[in-house]
């Protein structure tokens, strides 16, 4: 089989293609025939050393995938050959408190991951991809899909009439804005062009501010948009140089969770912004088995479909993480392994 690996683990264009053996499962365990596989920019800032965990060089990059189970071990009793499955971000953390290490676990940082033709996982470690969505769809679920439900869904749930801000429009803030319309929300989105405009508001989004124009962009949402009130919950992809701006536009009482780390300047942390703020910051880490699980009930459900914004093949995987890198995507980027 084909799996990817960087030969050198500084830099994206070392990305190569190499022949490796086909796993046997063991007991517990299950072969997975990879169909698609989906990029976060994890996936580039492990690479480029500017991940929040430590990494091990040289492995397979990649959380998120589909495919199909080609084989199954001794015990397995949750799937048979031929059953469409998908990846979880964490392969131990099935639901309370995550178990300890699961950071240096996860796929592509502390564990061998998914670019690869075919893979060998606990059976505990995927779960059912529903008939109806694509290998491509479900390959984007896992990560992004994940936590936006969780972002949504965590400590106070977001609720018909609630209020959501998003920012960007990469693959979390596009499922954010998907999923809390679906339950109902009014949804704010900052963005920098007319055109991913548009897109976010054909996706649902109620109110479109352009940052580029409007550098005080949480001041004039809280005081334009909900009458000084602020917003119920901040889906804070950016990082440091946006959660500022994130904390002057939510209520107090509310949400900002903490998610990404898009930007690269980092002004420090404002306690007396945070204190004045008077809300809740949380910070989440994808979320575990039994989110992925309810996320994918309530995207079926809702007939919800991902977001892609381009399909490349197994053999352009490259192209796909540069793709990725110059940050002009709507959505998720995909990787299609095999036919």
């Amino acid at each position: 089989m084909r799996a990817y690996r960087f030969d050198d683990p500084n830099s994206l264009d070392a990305l190569r293609a190499r022949e490796e053996a086909v796993g046997v499962p063991q007991r517990g365990e299950v072969l997975v025939r990879v169909r698609a596989v989906s990029l976060n920019y994890r996936d580039i800032a492990v690479v480029t050393g500017r991940y929040v965990w430590d990494s091990v060089p040289g492995l397979v990059p990649c959380s998120d995938a589909a495919g199909e189970i080609v084989a199954a071990g001794e015990g397995v009793r949750a799937f048979k050959p031929g059953d469409r499955v998908i990846s979880i971000f964490h392969p131990r953390w099935f639901g309370g408190r995550p178990p300890k290490g699961a950071a240096m676990q996860t796929y592509g940082n502390g564990a061998d991951g998914w670019l690869t033709e075919y893979k060998v996982v606990s059976q505990e470690a995927v779960v059912p991809l529903p008939d109806g969505i694509s290998f491509e769809e479900g390959a984007t679920l896992p990560c992004a899909a994940t936590t936006a439900w969780t972002a949504l869904s965590g400590q106070t749930p977001v609720r018909a009439g609630s209020t959501v801000l998003t920012l960007g429009t990469g693959g979390v803030s596009i499922f954010a804005v998907q999923l809390a319309k679906a339950m109902g929300a009014r949804v704010i989105a900052t963005t920098s062009s007319a055109g991913k405009a548009e897109r976010l508001r054909a996706l649902g989004a109620d109110e479109v501010v352009n940052y580029t124009e409007i550098e005080a962009w949480g001041q004039h949402i809280r005081k334009t948009y909900t009458g000084g009130a602020g917003v119920d919950c901040v889906v804070e992809v950016g990082g440091p140089a946006t959660v500022a701006e994130s904390l002057r536009a939510v209520r107090p009482g509310g949400e900002v969770v903490l998610i990404g780390f898009l930007s690269e300047e980092n002004p420090g942390i404002d306690y007396f912004l945070i204190k004045g703020s008077n809300a809740i910051v949380r910070s989440i880490g994808v979320g575990d088995r039994a989110a992925l699980e309810d996320l994918v009930r309530a995207w079926r459900g809702a007939g919800l479909k991902a977001v892609i914004d381009k399909v490349f093949d197994f053999d352009d995987a490259k192209g796909a993480f540069e793709h990725l890198q110059a940050a002009r995507h709507v959505g998720k980027v995909v990787i299609r392994v095999g036919g």
